[in-house]
């Protein structure tokens, strides 16, 4: 049976000589494995580029419910990415949360807001022109509510510590290793109240970005099984300065 479905690409594999495997998050369908043959032939339907991570689909799918490898009947990439692809900080960003979204995005069920979430994260990166350095550290905190471990409400009279285990503020030191004190606390709690039209009036200093995205790797790798290590923002950091 064919669906429509919107779509976000994770994901491509080769496959065979001329064909690939995509892993694409869907709308309706959560993230699914899709086999596309021919895409490296010279007038290919679908070719190699309109599946680059984190370019935006239209998809007519077949879809069977047995978690097997789906087909694609068609793909157009709508809305056609813009900037991102020729942008060198907005494809380093790109390349980045596509790391982090393939390692904690797994479900192989429709979730529509975390869809809509990705999906108009992307549109928005993809038509801003400020407020671009921070970009990445507000969408891993918008993420975690998506994912069940959005930290709690910012207190900030008084709350110095941020318990990464709990997820919660505190007027005491954390046992063990894993929180955050002043200042990175107050710059945290700055980052949780944030919006994306806001980015631009953030004033991180490179090292404090640099500490505050080390930290929310180590949050997701507590509250996300089998997270890992994320190598792609070094990169990032190299493009960030």
């Amino acid at each position: 049976m064919l669906h429509k479905t919107r779509g976000i690409v994770f994901k491509t594999t080769d496959y065979g000589e001329s064909s690939v495997i995509v892993q694409v998050f869907t709308e309706k369908f959560g993230l699914q494995s899709y086999i596309i043959n021919g895409v490296k032939k010279p007038r290919a339907k679908i070719s190699r580029n309109m599946l680059q991570p984190m370019h935006l689909l239209d998809l007519v799918v077949y879809h069977k419910n047995t978690g097997s490898v789906q087909r694609i009947a068609e793909l157009k990439n709508s809305p056609l990415l813009q900037s991102i692809p020729y942008d060198v900080i907005k494809s380093s960003l790109a390349i980045f949360l596509n790391e982090v979204l393939y390692k904690a995005v797994r479900q192989q069920s429709a979730d529509e807001n975390l869809f809509d979430f990705i999906f108009n994260a992307i549109e928005w990166l993809d038509h801003q022109h400020e407020g671009l350095a921070n970009f990445h550290l507000l969408f891993l905190v918008r993420l975690t509510r998506y994912l069940g471990f959005f930290p709690e409400q910012f207190k900030a009279e008084g709350f110095d510590y941020f318990d990464m285990k709990a997820g919660t503020f505190s007027r005491y030191k954390p046992e063990g290793f894993y929180y955050l004190s002043p200042p990175h606390t107050q710059n945290f709690g700055v980052l949780l109240q944030c919006s994306f039209e806001g980015l631009g009036k953030l004033h991180f200093s490179n090292d404090e970005r640099r500490y505050l995205l080390q930290k929310l790797l180590e949050y997701y790798a507590l509250h996300v099984e089998g997270f890992g290590n994320i190598r792609s923002h070094e990169v990032l950091e190299e493009v960030l300065g």
